[in-house]
């Protein structure tokens, strides 16, 4: 049973009433009537518990979106149902505007609609449905609770595809340029053509060139269907936020990007994730489809508080296929963790494909070294500095082991990530 701020209004009405008649017997007459009205209002409510209540379905949105839910509610009730419904769900879904106001005539039904803008990735539960029902005089009333399933699929956010169309334009003008004069790794023959000035000894085709009167050269264009193999690190060094983003989702940012790209490439996309064991694996091939397979696998994704155990992760990567492949390591480029568990696995994974270290640089830093107020500030800028050395060392160290090194700002990261490839993709490198 429910009150409504009516009752303590009626009982302070009988303090009026004392006044017109000052007596004990006054008082307790009085409050007897409030009681017998709340009583008498209590047994008119219509039952809550009779309400039947249906969710419609709730398609998967990206983190930050909004979307909404819909409630149909009906009353099987005998009597008019006056009253309110709070839709709840759990915090990290987002709900707004989820009271409603309910005024449902016997045999009746509404549909509530509730906005949900969530702000974390993965499952959002719904949470029970409470139902205050009021009686005919607005005095009390009964509430109840209703368990009424939902779910909420909340995707990566992937705020970098903006940058995809210009990304794509580079591919398309790759794909236009004219065939490059000499072979290397990941070029296939293109055609044959008449030798100009400048052109590579290398590249002539001497049997073409004995059944014609002109000395003819082969010209290669850079392989397609590649293979692209992106591993995400959820170790505790992405649960670190920088700009009060956690790195993880930043390189999850990065990774759908490049996916996206080489998919519409022709490039074959799979995916890894793990920390000490491995979380997520998606092997999409060259369907196309590798967008919304990696979208879903990341869904689910949080850092463990752990450390990387790149040697599993390193068997992993060797068990997925022994074709050379791109190998994007989203990771931190953090000198003790690299130093410690990456280095001792590189070698393996660096003799059977190029391999492209993608991470999250902190501006922060940046900004500590450039400051030199007070004597404070001039000890965070030196630390700073001294991080800072310490990662420029430790890429100095990965790039002589054939190691490509990409450490930028989590905006600028997916572009300079997808302009990496392109550009291995256009001299023939992969």
């Amino acid at each position: 049973m429910t009150l409504t701020g009516r009752v303590p209004l009626l009982l302070l009405l009988g303090v009026a009433v004392l006044f017109l008649r000052p007596s004990g017997s006054t008082a307790a007459w009085w409050a007897l009537a409030v009681l017998v009205l709340v009583a008498v209002d209590v047994l008119l409510v219509p039952d809550p518990r009779r309400l039947v209540m249906e969710r419609g379905p709730l398609s998967a949105v990206r983190q930050g979106e909004p979307t909404a839910t819909e409630l149909v509610v009906a009353n099987t009730t005998t009597r008019r149902l006056r009253g309110a419904l709070r839709d709840a769900w759990v915090p990290t879904a987002g709900a707004a505007a989820n009271r409603h106001r309910l005024d449902l005539a016997p045999g009746d039904q509404v549909r509530l609609r509730t906005t949900l803008t969530p702000t974390r990735r993965g499952d959002r539960p719904s949470d029970r449905v409470t139902v205050r029902a009021i009686g005919p005089l607005g005095l009390a009333g009964r509430q109840r609770a209703h368990r009424v399933a939902g779910r909420l699929r909340v995707l990566p956010p992937f705020h970098s595809r903006k940058h995809l169309p210009s990304r794509l334009a580079k591919l398309r003008e790759l794909d236009g340029r004219a065939a490059v004069r000499v072979r290397g790794q990941g070029t296939e023959f293109d055609s044959l053509r008449d030798y100009v000035f400048g052109d590579d000894v290398r590249s002539i085709d001497w049997r073409a060139t004995a059944r014609s009167r002109n000395v003819v050269v082969r010209t290669w264009q850079p392989e397609r269907h590649r293979r692209v193999l992106l591993v995400l690190d959820t170790s505790r060094t992405s649960a670190g936020r920088v700009d009060d983003i956690p790195r993880l989702d930043s390189a999850m940012d990065a990774a759908l990007l490049l996916a996206a790209l080489a998919s519409r490439a022709g490039d074959s996309v799979d995916f890894l994730a793990g920390d000490r064991q491995v979380r997520a694996r998606v092997r999409a091939g060259a369907r196309g489809d590798a967008l919304p397979q990696l979208v879903e696998a990341m869904a689910d994704l949080e850092p463990v508080l752990a450390e990387v155990d790149w040697a599993r992760l390193t068997s992993a990567v060797m068990a997925m296929g022994r074709q050379p492949a791109l190998v994007v390591l989203l990771t931190a480029l953090e000198p003790a963790a690299v130093a410690h568990g990456l280095l001792p696995a590189l070698p393996p994974l660096a003799r059977h494909h190029r391999v492209v270290l993608a991470s999250v640089r902190d501006p922060e830093l940046e900004r500590m070294s450039a400051r030199r107020d007070d004597a404070a500030s001039v000890y965070a800028a030196a630390a700073a500095e001294q991080v800072l050395g310490e990662r420029a060392r430790m890429a100095e160290v990965l790039t002589s082991l054939g190691v490509d090194v990409i450490d930028s700002d989590a905006d600028r990261l997916p572009v300079a990530l997808t302009d990496h490839y392109l550009m291995l993709k256009g001299r023939g490198l992969l």
